[in-house]
């Protein structure tokens, strides 16, 4: 049986939220059960944010994540506060753009992405957390890179469908960062 505990986190404006929705929807329309449960800080932009999805192939025990198999951590708040908690054998994405320090456990797996430099690259800041999406499907093989961009393309249409493109482009480069 597969048991995902996953939390995302970071700053608000950042995509925590949107990595998760996006994660969590992809789990569903491929058969998996899933749970997403938002937490913010009192600020609106710029404050702390952070979700917790868990996706399993068998019933979900909780919504809460206490000890995480994945950390996606997008700035050193949440590495810092996160860290400990991530499963022995688990996962830690981190954002190395903003983030100068290293993973100090050796019991953990870490990846390193410079999801900043490569939506800077990519022409769009925003895309950011569609990197570290796509270092996030690499690493775990949990979901399907195809389902993702599917979804993309039924949310971004109309005046928004030129958006699918670089989003597409920003997942594959996140996940050319994960060394296999």
């Amino acid at each position: 049986m597969s048991y995902n505990e996953i939390v995302i986190a970071g700053f608000g404006g950042q995509g925590v939220m949107s990595i998760g929705t996006t994660m969590a929807e992809a789990a569903m329309s491929e058969g998996l059960n899933v749970s997403w449960l938002p937490s913010y800080g009192p600020e609106m932009r710029g404050g702390t944010a952070n979700c917790n999805v868990v996706i399993s192939d068998g019933e979900i025990i909780s919504p809460i994540v206490l000890e995480p198999s994945e950390l996606i951590a997008m700035n050193l708040p949440s590495l810092d506060k996160f860290e400990s908690a991530v499963k022995p054998g688990g996962l830690i994405l981190v954002n190395e753009s903003i983030i100068e320090r290293k993973v100090e456990r050796n019991d953990v797996r870490a990846v390193y992405v410079p999801s900043q430099e490569i939506a800077a690259e990519l022409g769009n800041l925003r895309v950011a957390n569609m990197v570290m999406l796509g270092a996030f499907i690499e690493a775990t093989k949990l979901l399907k890179f195809e389902t993702v961009v599917d979804m993309l393309r039924n949310i971004f249409t109309g005046k928004k469908a030129n958006l699918v493109e670089i989003n597409e482009v920003a997942l594959q480069r996140g996940a050319d960062c994960v060394n296999v």
